[in-house]
């Protein structure tokens, strides 16, 4: 164990910062004190909820879970720089302050900090430690390693947790377990995200190394210990008996597993080959041609194994190939754009997924937060007013489709329109082959994935792309080396798929603000560098009430749609899960989906589902 004295002489701005006077507006007269926060409006749990909605309280604890994972991991700390991380560490080992509820767009309940203030301007929140929390190692914790973990972040973390956690104005220690912040009143959500942040041992955690991967765990709260580790191939998680918040009403149900594993596996024909043995208890399957054909299998017609299929609340997210703009052959919209017209999804959805997809049209498609097929309204409009021509006059009145070819392959009216965009930003065709007016060189780029299933889409597309003369050289990179890659933004095109919640926020800088494109490990991956985009997230971030926030939220969604930084691939309307019958769920699924957390392996062969 490390004596606090090496943690402080290690990080002298962390042993200031322990030390900094209180503020004197954190001697006004305290606020009532809530039990919990939402993103817009009030959360919808009262005071003295019992549980969370979608998890059953009487659920059968013990047994272990097996999970297959594709890739491998170099490190056991989550918020740092450097490394893969294992899965698994957030939520099991480490734990938040406040947690979420999953049939909500964004609320936070209390857990480490049973209880919060917060005014209606958000300008401050306060935060009250659970007298009960104690990390793993029994030392209870107190509002000085909340302060020590938010210092750390902020200077050595993550460059997500530096960029949001340097927007706070003033942090200061109350009492033994009451520290504040203090906020900008231009960002309503920095207090929710305050409220996920983790909880680190100042008396145990190393500052100087802090930084370097490990194989040794963090000293966190949670409800798990890490019990095995193989690097790169397996992790095994151990319920801790003496986890401080088993009995909190946001843990009732909650972590029913003895023994939770991750095994890791470097193809997913390998890793479903691993299902269909019981070598892995659930698998969550992504492709539509493995979902429809690769289950047949005797375990499915004796009633072994279970498949099913949830839909969600949520948006589908962005799956596109992505151009890096910071690549001059991808600097030109007209470029990008025309490169739309050479992905022939009518094909590609035919031929490689059985016509079980759906063409994905907008960044937040699928939910209210989405432009496609809706002219702008009002607010939008005014919005948008101070940047004139950012937005194309179709997509703004919600004309716009991702192009839609016959698919043949060989559309040559998405051949001519393509080849009319190149030659306006300079592209002919000469001798068979791409080539720039200016100087004759040939149009050229990489494609980098990390999965076969990846690689299979990249080389499609490079077969429309060679009807024009040009020519992409698809690279399939393991995931560390891919990992690092995307962190420095080493590459030309990539395939990825931006997540999206009902409650987008801060983290939409970390996708597309002009600060996230000059700074590495952020995702950014695009490069868009646009004012009107920061604008409409600073919009979205001020929003108090939900229809301010959707409409600031649609603005954004035209603004990256006519920037052409993306090819959309597609998305599937549910989510399928394949497990073994001996893995239960609870008969409620949140507006989330499926919380595996929430789930528990049957204590008698008779046991049956919900």
């Amino acid at each position: 164990m490390i004596a606090r004295r090496d943690v402080l002489r290690a990080a002298p701005a962390l042993a200031l910062a322990l030390c900094r006077p209180l503020p004197a507006a954190a001697a006004d007269e305290p606020l009532p004190r809530r039990h919990g926060v939402a993103m817009h409006g009030e959360p919808a749990l009262p005071p003295g909820f019992e549980r969370l909605p979608y998890a059953r309280a009487d659920a059968p604890k013990g047994g272990r879970l097996t999970n297959g994972w594709l890739g491998a991991f170099d490190t056991l700390n989550p918020y740092a720089y450097k490394g893969v991380p294992a899965q698994g560490l957030k939520g099991f080992v480490y734990e938040s302050l406040l947690a979420r509820n999953y049939d909500e767009p964004f609320a936070l309940y209390g857990l480490v900090a049973e209880s919060v203030e917060l005014p209606d301007d958000r300008d401050f929140i306060v935060f009250h430690i659970d007298p009960r929390a104690r990390f793993s190692d029994g030392e209870a914790v107190g509002a000085e390693d909340v302060l020590f973990t938010f210092e750390l972040l902020r200077e050595r973390g993550q460059p997500a947790f530096r960029s949001n956690y340097r927007r706070v104005r003033n942090a200061a220690v109350i009492d033994q377990r009451t520290i504040r912040f203090d906020l900008p009143t231009d960002d309503r959500e920095l207090a929710m995200i305050l409220g996920l942040m983790p909880v680190l041992a100042s008396h145990a955690t190393d500052v100087g190394r802090f930084e370097q991967t490990t194989f040794t765990p963090l000293v966190g709260t949670g409800p798990y210990g890490v019990s095995a580790i193989d690097p790169g191939r397996s992790i095994t998680y151990r319920r801790d008996p003496n986890y401080w918040g088993r009995d909190l009403p946001v843990n009732r149900g909650v972590n029913n597993f003895d023994e939770i594993r991750y095994d890791y596996y470097r193809d997913a024909n390998a890793m479903l080959e691993a299902f269909k043995r019981g070598l892995v208890d659930i698998r969550i399957e992504a492709d539509p041609v493995r979902w429809t054909t690769g289950y047949d299998i005797p375990a499915v017609r004796r009633g072994d194994v279970v498949l099913e299929s949830f839909t969600s609340g949520l948006p589908w997210g962005m799956n596109a190939f992505v151009f890096n703009t910071r690549k001059p052959i991808f600097s030109d919209v007209r470029v990008r754009e025309a490169l739309g017209f050479l992905f022939d999804y009518e094909w590609v959805d035919r031929n490689m997924f059985g016509g079980a997809t759906v063409r994905t049209q907008s960044y937040y498609e699928g939910s209210e937060l989405s432009s496609h097929g809706r002219p702008a309204d009002a607010r939008e409009r005014e919005l948008l007013a101070r940047f004139p021509g950012v937005v194309r006059d179709d997509i703004l009145e919600g004309r716009w489709s991702a192009p839609s070819g016959d698919g043949s392959g060989r559309d040559r009216e998405q051949l001519r329109k393509a080849l009319d965009l190149l030659a306006a930003a300079g592209w002919s065709l000469k001798g068979g082959a791409l080539a720039r007016d200016s100087d004759g060189a040939p149009f050229r780029f990489e494609i980098m994935v990390s999965t076969k299933e990846d690689e299979r889409l990249a080389l499609a597309f490079a077969r429309g792309l060679e009807r024009i003369g040009a020519r992409a050289d698809v690279r399939l990179a393991d995931s560390i080396q891919a990992f690092r890659r995307l962190q420095t933004y080493d590459f030309d095109m990539i395939v990825y798929n931006w997540v999206s919640s009902l409650s987008p926020g801060t983290e939409q800088k970390k996708y597309w603000s002009a600060a996230a494109a000059d700074t590495p490990g952020e995702r950014n991956y695009m490069g868009v560098k646009e004012p009107a985009v920061d604008a409409m997230i600073d919009a979205m971030l001020a929003a108090r009430e939900r229809p301010d926030f959707v409409s600031a939220v649609r603005a954004l969604d035209r603004i990256l749609l006519s920037g052409f930084y993306v090819v959309p691939l597609f998305h599937v309307r549910e989510q399928w899960i394949a497990r073994w019958k001996a893995i239960q769920r609870p008969d409620v699924t949140p507006l989330y989906g499926p919380v595996l957390e929430t789930w528990w392996r049957a204590t008698s062969p008779a046991g049956t589902d919900g």
